[in-house]
């Protein structure tokens, strides 16, 4: 797989996580968000193989998700 297939794939499995939480009545969350949320538990040891790449988005949990912009927010991070 090369990496514009790999990374198609990664923002459409962020995308759908994205919508999923979307419909649970968080409607302001994007996809991006989504992956650097994933993500960041990626920053020491690199990005993982693909396999776990989906499981993580897959199986993020709304209270996951929301704890980590909780945080993010009060360390003043940006999202831009």
């Amino acid at each position: 797989m090369s990496e514009s297939e790999m990374d198609a794939t990664i923002e459409a499995l962020c995308r759908s996580k994205a919508e999923e939480f979307r419909l649970v009545g968080y409607e302001h969350v994007t996809s991006k968000e989504v992956w650097i949320c994933v993500s960041s538990k990626y920053e020491k040891e690199g990005i993982p193989p693909l396999y776990k790449l989906v499981n993580d988005i897959l199986s993020l949990k709304v209270l996951t998700f929301m704890n980590f912009m909780t945080i993010s927010a009060y360390k003043g991070s940006s999202f831009d």
